[in-house]
């Protein structure tokens, strides 16, 4: 059954680990093992989700943006160098419901086979890195599900036609590997799983895609911030959009990170159009080469729902 994709991609988040106290006071567990924090600032790099989730009763309110071609034949100072168009937006909320388990809803404008693009998503700490490196890597789990509210296409091949509701929904379940080293560099291996209920012909329902990704500190407050997916697309697949003049990407961002309290803000470059792992993973189509890359930004903002927020954590 379709729906099958999402229990396997959601079924690890519900996982029971032994409860963990405060990281900020640099507590202790019954065998001294102390765990690494702040591997990254934010439950986000630059594409995709970094290992961190957020403190229990945290809500994080995000904003992410991407804006048109910088260059080629669409960018240039005609658009501003992308700033008058706009490829995709994403507004969320997500919301701690323990020190290791987060969840949250997003509305997406889109840009791929589908759009106007609610999701849900959760994700779980499963391991923290210890100092000692009794730990030696931080795991995260992460899942999502995504449905598209847009019309249905007339054209029966198309991603975009819906026989079925279940048709407008796709699955994400990623495995996030995490290890800072010292306090200036952190890392990140992420393989993932991506399933599509509708897609094109001779596309992929199933794909599989290996994510890397670094942060490497410059200051208290700032830090150079890179990402890289490899998705696994079928020989066959490439030589049908290519007999199309179509050719896909993988996707490549870089930028800068800024932390000011309880703001962490991002401001980045990628050849991706899309925001959400279902869409830029699979079906991105944008050239670094061919000045097909877009400038964008991420905001997060927080807000302790019950108590005061400490943000030493």
């Amino acid at each position: 059954m379709r729906i099958l994709p999402l229990l396997f991609a959601c079924c690890s988040l519900s996982m029971v680990c032994r409860a963990q106290d405060d990281l900020s006071k640099m507590f202790e567990d019954s065998t001294g093992h102390r765990p690494v924090i702040g591997t990254f600032k934010s439950t986000r790099i630059i594409m995709g989700h970094s290992n961190e989730t957020l403190k229990k009763h945290e809500l994080d309110f995000r904003v992410a943006h991407r804006f048109g071609d910088a260059g080629g034949e669409f960018g240039g100072g005609k658009t501003a160098f992308g700033l008058d168009n706009s490829t995709d937006i994403r507004i969320a909320f997500e919301y701690g419901i323990s020190d290791d388990l987060m969840v949250g809803i997003s509305r997406a404008k889109g840009s791929g086979d589908l759009s106007q693009i609610f999701e849900g998503l959760a994700k779980y700490r499963l391991l923290k890195q210890t100092t000692d490196d009794h730990i030696p890597v931080s795991v995260s789990l992460f899942g999502n599900v995504t449905v598209s509210t847009m019309t249905s296409n007339d054209a029966l091949t198309s991603a975009s036609h819906f026989d079925e509701f279940t048709d407008r929904m796709t699955y994400v379940g990623q495995v996030i590997i995490a290890r800072k080293f010292a306090d200036l560099v952190s890392l990140t291996l992420s393989p993932t799983y991506i399933h599509r209920n509708r897609v094109g012909y001779m596309d992929m329902n199933n794909m599989f895609a290996l994510g890397g990704s670094g942060r490497i500190k410059l200051s208290k407050r700032l830090a150079f911030i890179a990402e890289y997916y490899y998705p696994f697309r079928n020989q066959a697949s490439k030589d049908y959009y290519k007999s199309l003049g179509v050719k896909f990407y993988n996707p490549l961002g870089a930028g800068l990170e800024i932390e000011t309290g309880g703001h962490v803000f991002s401001i980045n470059f990628t050849n991706s159009t899309a925001i959400l792992e279902n869409q830029f993973i699979g079906e991105t189509k944008s050239s670094w080469l061919q000045g097909q890359f877009r400038w964008g930004f991420n905001i997060s903002r927080r807000f302790s729902l019950f108590g005061k927020r400490d943000w030493k954590k």
